[in-house]
């Protein structure tokens, strides 16, 4: 904790687009009195930023987050060559010394180091107030964003809402996630209260934002470990809010699923993203490397990190969503091959090329933390399970996202289907499997719902499989030795 904790917020480069990128903060924080500027408050919650967002360092813009999740039953990876830390996730082996673990955990309290010095100060800065108000939002977001990533990698964990180092924090125990989740939801409130509905670039939150995060962070609390069922229907009417405010917000769907991942580097934003981490080539670590290499076959000059798992694509459904979710021929030239020649003999994920088919791992591209799609099944979910069970509205959520990845002519689902509202809760789970594959999704579906056991029980026995029976203490990771080698409270 003492490295995490020591981390000094220069904040040089943050997370937003090119002038922001640019703008000139060396210095701002230092001085006792820094934080009492608006400018000193700005570049702290650049420093926040920074910490979702270092290439191949710590964050979101390299593929650790990726590497984490493939427990779940849609991605899987090389079953030899260099990927000894991502076959730990696939096979429930993560040991404490995984450097994909340790990125993202570093990262997400390295962002919370920067938000806490902007929540602990704001009130006390002088400027603008309704600027000053803005940053503030945006650092609470932050905050409830990575303590959100972390206690549902880690489950129990520090809760530090101090942004600077003292001799204490050598010693801090693990809250529970009970306790990590109040804090969550009391900053997404308060982001709810405090952040504009334009957002100032594109990779920052907006009010939209920060209530589809607070969907999703009920739907997951309804689930385990929390189980709190009466968060179901706070889900569903969060989720409701957004889609009835989304041209406010500037959410669309796009009009066909090959839109969402054209991948343009020139493009900086979809109406389809409600939060992304921006990549951006221009300035030293903080290109994407989550594109290209690392999801291409060693055929096209890739790097085979990950690939579809077998039954997945098997029976993924037939339409233009699994065309344009999977590259099943490869090869850069006008030579292909079909997946079962492949090296590996699986199919790849379309959804990480870049436009070109370029070879490289360092793009102008984000890595969109939640799509609009995203929060149309909250609301499809949440309302099911919820009271009442589905509405017309939860129908007309999930066939939005369905129907646009079914070919065309597809029959809508109708209540007149005659499902229950358990069948349509799981209707819209599978419908989330299809659509967020390889996103980072399916695995905290799998948690939540207590299906992790199930989901890899079937996994076709040419896939990677577990190296034991799994448990629910294989639902979370062990901490990174990095911080319990020097506080032994980590390790209780």
């Amino acid at each position: 904790m003492k490295k995490i904790l020591l981390f000094v917020l220069v904040a040089m480069l943050g997370a937003g687009c090119k002038n922001y990128l640019e703008e000139d903060t060396t210095g701002l924080l230092y001085g006792p009195n820094v934080l009492a500027t608006q400018d000193g408050l700005e570049s702290a919650l650049t420093g926040a930023y920074r910490g979702l967002a270092n290439q191949w360092g710590y964050g979101f813009i390299h593929p650790s987050a990726n590497a984490a999740t493939i427990g779940s039953d849609d991605v899987t990876t090389h079953p030899a060559s260099n990927k000894a830390d991502w076959r730990e996730f696939d096979q429930f082996n993560v040991s404490t010394t995984n450097q994909r673990s340790g990125a993202v955990y570093n990262g997400c309290y390295k962002a919370i180091q920067g938000a806490n010095n902007v929540i602990n100060n704001y009130q006390k800065t002088t400027g603008t107030k309704a600027t000053i108000d803005i940053i503030a939002g945006e650092a609470y977001f932050i905050r409830a964003f990575s303590y959100y990533w972390l206690t549902r990698f880690y489950g129990n964990i520090p809760l530090v809402t101090v942004g600077e180092y003292s001799a204490d924090l050598l010693t801090i125990k693990k809250s529970t996630p009970a306790e990590v989740y109040a804090l969550i939801v009391d900053d997404l409130k308060k982001a709810e209260t405090m952040l504009p509905n334009t957002r100032r670039d594109p990779g920052r939150p907006n009010v939209g934002s920060a209530k589809a995060f607070l969907a999703d962070v009920y739907l997951t609390m309804a689930g385990w470990p929390l189980k709190q069922a009466d968060k179901y229907d706070l889900a569903a009417a969060k989720a409701k809010e957004v889609i009835d405010n989304r041209a406010t917000y500037g959410f669309a769907l796009m009009p066909t699923f090959a839109e969402v991942f054209a991948n343009d580097p020139a493009v900086a934003i979809l109406p389809e993203s409600v939060f992304q981490i921006n990549g951006f080539t221009g300035s030293s670590g903080t290109a994407n490397a989550t594109y290209g290499s690392t999801t291409m076959p060693g055929e096209e000059g890739g790097w085979d990190d990950m690939f579809a798992e077998l039954n997945f694509f098997r029976d993924f459904p037939a339409g233009p969503r699994k065309d344009a979710t999977f590259r099943t021929e490869f090869g850069l030239g006008a030579t292909k091959i079909p997946w079962q020649q492949s090296l590996t003999k699986h199919p790849y994920y379309q959804k990480w090329y870049i436009k070109g088919n370029l070879v490289t791992s360092s793009v102008s591209l984000p890595s969109v933390m939640m799509r609009y799609a995203h929060v149309l099944t909250i609301y499809a979910e949440a309302k099911a399970r919820g009271t009442g069970g589905p509405d017309q509205a939860a129908y007309d959520a999930l066939n939005q996202v369905r129907l646009r990845g079914l070919p065309a002519g597809a029959k809508p689902l109708t209540p007149a289907d005659g499902l229950t509202a358990a069948q349509f809760a799981d209707a819209v789970v599978q419908e989330r499997a299809w659509e967020f594959a390889c996103e980072r999704t399916r695995w905290f579906d799998l948690i939540r719902l207590e299906r992790v056991e199930a989901a890899n029980a079937a996994k076709s026995p040419e896939d990677l499989q577990p190296i034991k029976a799994i448990t629910k203490a294989n639902y979370w990771f062990p901490l990174p030795y990095s911080d319990t080698s020097i506080n032994p409270n980590l390790n209780q």
